[in-house]
């Protein structure tokens, strides 16, 4: 790869960037505090953008798109999504990370999650959409249990977002791709490796669904991301992944279900980005809905609670707006009905 090349990689380790992008012929740019900005005033030269395909041991006129792990001379990783656009070569590098988050720094419920991870088994659903932090949030929850537990951590992912040090708890971090063929796969693979928890980069379809719940019934803690949005939602959708496979994975979701925490980064106020959250515990009498697939009851359920263990999108982004975290128009433009957010900071219930 073209030294300039690394050396603006280099940066963006540097920088706290999330994201690079870069695109033959165009000024490469960065992903900071959610923002697309340029980097470099010089354009990519064609021949730097194949040597990075080459370095990726990528033939780009063979090959149109790849995912693949890559790494610096000094040991630095990156993920990078190879692909053409318009006849042109481009590629998106995301760094992974060493530095993990704590949960406070994150500004999440720390306590609440904490008490979820040392749950002896179940499934734990970190959701939202693409780039809304759920895998540094997943990251800073195994990092705790790492630091206050023994566990053996088996990390399943597509592709490895952050590296963990072995401290209290070992891990076992596998790529789909590298170290395995597919999620199902690993996952079945991991039953027989004596884990304790089993973190499942994203649960995409009712194979690697099906598979989750049985590792959580058989007494393993189970961690996985989803695609979706608020809690209700997430939930509907999962069921709607397993419905095929009958009234018995329903009835393992209700079961095995510890809780599901729903995000979207917002632009805080003052700069940096704020975490707007959606969360729910089950327990007791909201197994019974999530069997009977009473959606609106376990909404209704989350609207009214204090917070403590289930807290409603709305209620969040009225603290959060309260408490000088986030601009009024940017929760509101967060809201899905704005309206419903005026009548709550007016205390209209």
């Amino acid at each position: 790869m073209d030294d300039v090349l690394q050396q603006l990689i280099r940066e963006t380790f540097r920088g706290m960037a999330t994201d690079v992008f870069l695109l033959e012929d165009e000024q490469p740019r960065i992903r900071r505090e959610g923002k697309v900005v340029p980097l470099h005033p010089g354009p990519v030269p064609r021949f730097a953008m194949e040597g990075l395909w080459k370095s990726c041991g990528v033939d780009h006129e063979v090959t149109k798109e790849a995912d693949v792990s890559w790494q610096l001379p000094e040991g630095k990783r990156l993920r990078i999504n190879l692909y053409h656009t318009l006849g042109r070569l481009a590629a998106v590098l995301r760094p992974i990370r060493e530095d993990i988050p704590s949960l406070h720094k994150l500004a999440m419920p720390a306590e609440l999650l904490q008490s979820w991870m040392m749950r002896g088994n179940g499934l734990i659903l970190v959701t939202g959409p693409t780039g809304s932090g759920k895998s540094t949030t997943v990251a800073a929850c195994l990092n705790w249990l790492n630091e206050n537990q023994s566990k053996h951590i088996v990390t399943l992912e597509d592709p490895i977002e952050f590296l963990f040090q072995n401290e209290n708890s070992l891990f076992s971090q596998r790529e789909i791709r590298l170290d395995t063929d597919s999620f199902a796969t690993a996952l079945r693979s991991a039953m027989r490796q004596s884990p304790d928890v089993i973190f499942l980069g994203e649960i995409r379809d009712a194979e690697t669904a099906l598979t989750a719940l049985q590792a959580a019934e058989t007494g393993h803690l189970v961690v996985s991301t989803m695609h979706s949005g608020g809690v209700a939602e997430t939930i509907d959708r999962f069921i709607h992944l397993v419905g095929d496979s009958g009234e018995g994975a329903v009835q393992m979701l209700a079961a095995q279900l510890v809780g599901v925490i729903s995000q979207r980064l917002l632009p805080k106020y003052g700069g940096g980005l704020f975490p707007a959250l959606e969360y729910f515990q089950n327990e007791a009498g909201t197994r019974r809905w999530i069997l009977e697939r009473r959606m609106a009851d376990l909404q209704d359920h989350i609207n009214r609670s204090d917070g403590t263990t289930n807290c409603s999108a709305l209620d969040y982004l009225v603290a959060s707006v309260k408490q000088n975290y986030v601009e009024l128009e940017i929760a509101r433009a967060a809201c899905a009905k704005p309206q419903d957010l005026d009548r709550a900071m007016r205390g209209i219930s």
